[in-house]
Formats: C-alpha cells, structure tokens, sequence
C-alpha cells in the first residue's frame, strides 16, 4: 500500500464568486515534490424532480464551458451556510419553476476528484407544484420534462452527456428498485 505525507503547502492562484483554485505542492513517494492544481467548491446540489405521473423534469441548459446547451437534471452550488436539503429545493424552484413538497437524499458524490473537491449531494423531489422559474441574469434554461425510460435511452444513445445527471440517474434508479 502507497500511503502519501499530507504534509503540503498551499497557494492560491484563483479566488473567485464559484470556486478557488489551488496549487498544492507536496513530498512524492520517491522524495520529490509533487504540484496539483485544485479547484476548491463549496459543494453543490442536485435533484431528481419526478412528477406525480413518474415523468422527470429536465432542464436545456446553455454551458459556456462546452459552448452547447446540455440535457441536465436542476442542480446548483451551496451558498454559504446553506444546507443541502434548503439548497436544493432553491436550485430546483429557481431553474424548473417547481417547489418540491417531499425531498429525500439519495446519495453524494465527488463530481471530478482528480482535480476538484467539489461534492454533489443528490436528492429525490417529489410532489412537485408549478410555482414559475426565477431564473438568474445569466440563465439561459428551459424545462424538457420526459419519460423515466426515454432519459435513459437518452444517456445510452450519448444525447445527455452530463455527467452529474447520469450519476443520478444511477443513484435513483437504485433507490426505486430497492423501494
């Protein structure tokens, strides 16, 4: 077993509204030194809104990152303070236009632990009301509601290629079969 020193020094090359980023150097196991650049997150939250009729509730939403508008399931970054379960009916409201009356944890997960500590903590809505989207300045979101098995297919067929969504999708498909 490779066991690493956590003996390390820290530099922040980034502090901004989303995320810091962080050079960290510290001892390799061949008596080196090793540098990681880090992105530092609060955290984030996302929700498997599913419809009284089982339907769910996506969202197209544009992503400057990729330049294209992505199939996701409403998810979004802890503010300060904020819990997860509070944070998510926000996020859900604010981009679907729809309060959750139920909301369940299904699980967390690292989105991408090789560079980031960002954590997603996922989270069954059900009893879902239609209140209007509340959507931010810079939002360009729409709502695509589908099919349990047509999300699916989407992911199979490669049409929805967000990861978190399908990491999701995985973790309530497991909670729905175990139930």
């Amino acid at each position: 077993m490779i066991h690493m020193s956590t003996a390390s020094q820290t530099r922040i090359t980034h502090d901004g509204r989303l995320f810091r980023v962080e050079i960290v150097t510290r001892p390799s196991r061949t008596g080196g030194t090793v540098e990681r650049e880090i992105v530092r997150h609060p955290g984030a939250v996302l929700a498997v809104p599913v419809l009284d009729d089982g339907r769910l509730v996506l969202i197209r939403n544009y992503r400057d990152a990729v330049d294209r508008h992505l199939l996701e399931m409403p998810a979004g970054k802890l503010e300060p303070e904020e819990s997860p379960g509070t944070a998510v009916v926000r996020e859900l409201e604010e981009e679907t236009g729809y309060r959750p009356s139920d909301v369940q944890p299904l699980g967390t997960f690292y989105t991408s632990p090789g560079m980031s500590d960002e954590r997603m903590h996922v989270f069954l809505a059900s009893g879902l009301t239609e209140v209007g989207q509340q959507l931010q300045d810079d939002e360009q979101i729409e709502v695509s509601i589908h099919p349990a098995d047509e999300v699916e297919q989407m992911v199979e067929q490669g049409v929805i290629q967000d990861g978190k969504t399908i990491a999701a999708l995985l973790l309530w498909k497991r909670q729905s079969q175990a139930s």
